[in-house]
């Protein structure tokens, strides 16, 4: 198997267009054409991991974190950076990351904890703008069902919890073929009216290619007429962070040890506890500190994420219970989630979780 085609699939879970603009996700080492001798998913595609791969004959390593976010003007070993590109380069090892853009999915890093802690009815925190665009195209009536159905299995008319969703509008289109035309219907130099039907489909933006080419391949026509609009509306399963709430309330102390035992945690730092039941949970694996305001907005009982400043606690105001439990603790379960989701496409092929603890901050208790 090409590591073309793990990469591909792992782009269909989380397109790369969903990552945020600082950042670099994607293949940053290796080609997609090799064949792929096994995968290691970890969080830090640190030295000691690209070791491991090459020990356990592993050319791919599925990374959360990418080892590069900014440019390198020189290689040549003075970091943990360059140490880890070197070794990789010299091992002929691929590096992948998957990065925000499995994190601004709701099936992403925060659902694998949202499913952990049992969380239900699980929303986005704060959408992300621009994922969405509208089609629109003029379909002879006989001909509807069939443009409409490619659209849909193309990925278009998604809307929340509902598929299959388009608004259609009956019409009369004019046009006259000229000469060097080939028509459906119609003849050259002469006005044709045909009944026609309007479709307007709402697509993920980044499926654009996708959805065009399978209007074209569908609608009988030699030119097809269509627009393409973006929009202001936000998907409701694409974002950072989400909430959802828990099955029974609970006490706050109940839930810090439900959040001690889940993420075999030392310590957790929060702020002054409130003394009311905690039922809606909000969480945002990694740093989470810029989703304080959103989650005050969704007046939920707690907040769990990491690399909250000492000042960014008061933000809560009173309103909440704010919890940091540390960055790789937060995300360490994306090891696991990476490991699935692989072992389900690929069952018969070898997918490995590190065995290196790459968190790089320790407690002294």
């Amino acid at each position: 198997m090409k590591i073309a085609e793990i990469i591909s699939f792992l782009e269909s879970v989380a397109p790369s267009a969903l990552q945020e603009t600082y950042d670099n996700a994607g293949l940053i080492t290796g080609n997609s054409t090799w064949d792929c001798s096994g995968i290691i998913v970890c969080l830090d595609a640190i030295e000691e991991v690209i070791m491991e791969a090459v020990e356990k004959k592993c050319n791919l390593v599925v990374a959360h974190h990418p080892i590069i976010f900014s440019g390198l003007k020189k290689i040549n070993g003075k970091n943990y950076v360059e140490k880890s590109i070197i070794t990789a380069i010299k091992n002929d090892i691929a590096i992948y990351a998957i990065h925000t853009n499995l994190d601004n999915v709701l099936h992403g890093v925060n659902g694998k904890v949202a499913s952990l802690l049992g969380l239900k009815n699980c929303r986005t925190l704060q959408s992300k703008e621009a994922t969405l665009k509208k089609l629109y195209s003029f379909v002879p009536v006989n001909f509807v069902e069939q443009v409409r159905n490619a659209v849909f299995e193309a990925g278009g008319g998604c809307l929340g919890n509902y598929s299959e969703c388009s608004f259609n509008s009956e019409g009369t289109g004019t046009f006259k073929p000229n000469v060097g035309a080939n028509p459906f219907v119609g003849e050259i130099n002469k006005r044709h009216s045909e009944n026609e039907i309007r479709i307007e489909v709402i697509f993920p933006t980044h499926l654009e290619n996708e959805i065009l080419s399978a209007l074209k391949v569908a609608h009988p026509y030699e030119e097809v007429a269509y627009d393409i609009v973006a929009l202001k509306n936000s998907d409701p399963h694409i974002g950072s962070g989400l909430f959802g709430e828990l099955e029974t309330s609970v006490s706050e102390i109940e839930f810090l040890n439900l959040l001690k035992s889940s993420f075999n945690l030392t310590v957790i730092r929060h702020t002054k506890l409130i003394g009311k039941p905690v039922k809606k949970i909000a969480i945002c694996g990694g740093a989470g500190s810029f989703l304080i305001s959103n989650a005050l907005a969704a007046e939920v009982d707690f907040f769990i994420s990491s690399d909250i400043k000492y000042h960014e606690f008061f933000d809560a105001n009173g309103k909440m219970v704010i919890a940091d439990i540390g960055h790789f603790e937060s995300e360490q379960y994306t090891i696991q989630l990476l490991q699935e989701v692989l072992e389900q496409k690929f069952p018969t092929f070898a997918v490995l979780k590190t065995g290196i603890n790459t968190n790089s901050v320790h407690y002294f208790i």
